[in-house]
C-alpha cells in the first residue's frame, strides 16, 4: 500500500503527470466539469489516506502514541468518505464507464463506508476487537485497487493475443487523442466523420489491443478488462480479509478482554458487549471474560 501509494503521489499534479498517464481517452472526461471536481477530490484525498493508513497498524505507534493513532484515524476516515464522493463523481467515465465498472466501484465505496461506520462506532463503545476488524475489512477493501491494475494488465495482454475484442470510443475522444488530428481519425476512423458533420460525434469500433502501438488499442484493451479485474480484486480481498480474521483468533480474544476492562472501568452496564459483538444480534454462546490480564 505505502509504496503503491509513494508511486501515485506524483498524479497529484492533474495537468502534468496525470493527463500523461492516465487511460487513452479517460482525460477527455476528467480535465473539465464536475468529473475534474471528482478526479480532484479523489486522489487528493486517497493518496494521503493511503500514506497515513500504514502508521495505524504499527504496534508501537497504537500503543505509545494513542493520541497520534486516534487522530489519525479520524483523519483517514474524513479523507476516505470524501474520496469516495470524488469516485462516484467520476466513474460513469472511468475506463469507459461500463456497468460493470460501476456496479464494481459502487459497492466498494457501500462497504467501505460501512466498513469506516463500523470501526467509528465500535471504538467509540470501546468495543477494540471488533474496531480491529472492520478497520482490516476497509483497508483490504481499499487494496482491492492495486491488485485490479496487476490483474487488469495481465487480462489485457491476454485478450490481445486472443485478438478478437472491440471497444466503442466517442469521435471527439480519439480526436482528443491524436490531438484533433480529423484527417487521422476519419482515415483510420470511417464512422468518424469531419468536424461539423452529421457524425462527427458518433463512436467507432476500435480493436483492443495492447501491443497495437496506439493509444486508443492500448486504452481499448485497459476499458475492456477493467471491469472484470476489479470485481476478481474485490472477491480476491474480501475472502483474503476474512481468512486472515479467522487464522488471527488469539488477537482477538485478547482484544476483547481488553475491551472487556476498559468497558469495566468506564461503568458499561455490560462489559465485553457494549459494542456491536455478534452476541447481540446472533445466537452465538455467551461471551464470558477470562481473569485480568
Amino acid at each position: 500500500m505505502l509504496g503503491f501509494t509513494l508511486a501515485r503521489l506524483q498524479y497529484l499534479d492533474l495537468d502534468g503527470h496525470f493527463a500523461k498517464s492516465a487511460t487513452p481517452g479517460d482525460w477527455y472526461w476528467y480535465r473539465a466539469n464536475h468529473y475534474r471536481v471528482g478526479i480532484s477530490l479523489h486522489l487528493g484525498c486517497i493518496l494521503p489516506a493511503g500514506l497515513l493508513m500504514v502508521w495505524q497498524f504499527i504496534p508501537v505507534i497504537r500503543h505509545k502514541a494513542i493520541l497520534f493513532h486516534r487522530i489519525n484515524g479520524y483523519l483517514i476516515i474524513l479523507l476516505v468518505l470524501v474520496s469516495n464522493v470524488g469516485a462516484l463523481m467520476i466513474v460513469r467515465r472511468s475506463f469507459g464507464g461500463e456497468l460493470a465498472t460501476q456496479g464494481a466501484v459502487g459497492l466498494l465505496v457501500i462497504l467501505t463506508t460501512l466498513g469506516l461506520g463500523m470501526a467509528y462506532i465500535n471504538i467509540k463503545k470501546l468495543q477494540i476487537d471488533q474496531h480491529r476488524a472492520w478497520m482490516l475489512r476497509t483497508m483490504f477493501y481499499l487494496g482491492t485497487i492495486i491488485t485490479t491494475r496487476l490483474i487488469m494488465i495481465i487480462a489485457a495482454q491476454i485478450t490481445s493475443r486472443i485478438g478478437s475484442y472491440f471497444v466503442l470510443y466517442t469521435c471527439d475522444e480519439l480526436r482528443f487523442i491524436h490531438n484533433n488530428n480529423s484527417t487521422y481519425v476519419q482515415g483510420a476512423y470511417p464512422a468518424c466523420g469531419p468536424p461539423g458533420s452529421t457524425n462527427s460525434s458518433g463512436q467507432a469500433v476500435v480493436h483492443a489491443n495492447f501491443k497495437a502501438g496506439t493509444a486508443e488499442g492500448i486504452g481499448a484493451s485497459l476499458r475492456l478488462t477493467f471491469g472484470t479485474a476489479i470485481w476478481l480484486a474485490f472477491f480476491m480481498h474480501l475472502v483474503g480479509v476474512e481468512i486472515y480474521l479467522n487464522l488471527t483468533p488469539r488477537e482477538a480474544r485478547r482484544l476483547r478482554q481488553v475491551s472487556y476492562e476498559r468497558q469495566l472501568e468506564a461503568g458499561y452496564e455490560s462489559p465485553g458487549n457494549a459494542g456491536l459483538v455478534v452476541e447481540r444480534w446472533g445466537d452465538a454462546d455467551e461471551w464470558k471474560p477470562s481473569e485480568k490480564i
